[in-house]
């Protein structure tokens, strides 16, 4: 018998037909992110931020950075989920409420504050590659939780970083790692395409 994890990894495909006109509530898109923020991070860094693009003005914005892909216009929302550079500066602020609740202590805060200090502010290729990764582990949660909630989802990387970066005000410190679209699947969409064998991709040691 399988569970309702594996259930969702399992039955989870990539949408790219949407039903039109079924938009999503701020209270469903606010649960999807906060579902999406319980993925890990080095450090617990959380150096992420998610942009729910939902507007039809949005949506026309966010298609020609996307290089016109339809179903950023279909979708009930697209996810754009960034991760952060230079995260480090905000660690203390980010560890903060785990010493409140007394699941770390002070000094040892104060030490992984230290260590990712001296780790990655001289390192820009170690902060961007932190900020793929937690955003690629978000984007995955996000992905996980929206299968969960009977609605599907599609990621996307075929887009123009640099438009929308622009389109969408973000900073210098903030990559745009991938867009995740949203919504209430349509007929037309594939079957999970089968994966490659496990004697392929697994080694046990």
């Amino acid at each position: 018998m399988t569970n309702p994890i594996q259930r969702a990894i399992e039955s989870r495909t990539s949408v790219n037909h949407y039903q039109l006109g079924r938009p999503l509530s701020d209270e469903v898109i606010a649960s999807l992110v906060a579902q999406a923020t319980q993925a890990p991070s080095a450090y617990n860094m959380q150096n992420w931020r998610f942009i729910a693009v939902r507007s039809e003005d949005a949506k026309i914005r966010l298609t020609s950075a996307a290089y016109g892909q339809q179903k950023v216009v279909d979708a009930s929302v697209a996810f754009i989920v960034c991760g952060s550079l230079a995260a480090h500066t905000q660690l203390a602020a980010a560890l903060q409420p785990s010493v409140d609740a007394g699941i770390m202590a002070q000094h040892m805060v104060d030490g992984w504050v230290v260590q990712a200090s001296a780790s990655h502010e001289r390192d820009p290729v170690l902060q961007r590659d932190e900020a793929i990764r937690s955003a690629s582990l978000a984007a995955m949660t996000l992905m996980l939780a929206a299968q969960g909630m009977a609605l599907g989802s599609c990621a996307m990387v075929g887009f123009d970083a640099a438009e929308v970066s622009r389109e969408f005000n973000l900073d210098a410190t903030e990559l745009p790692v991938v867009i995740v679209t949203v919504g209430y699947p349509a007929a037309g969409n594939w079957p999970q395409k089968p994966r490659k064998p496990l004697s392929e991709v697994l080694n046990i040691v």
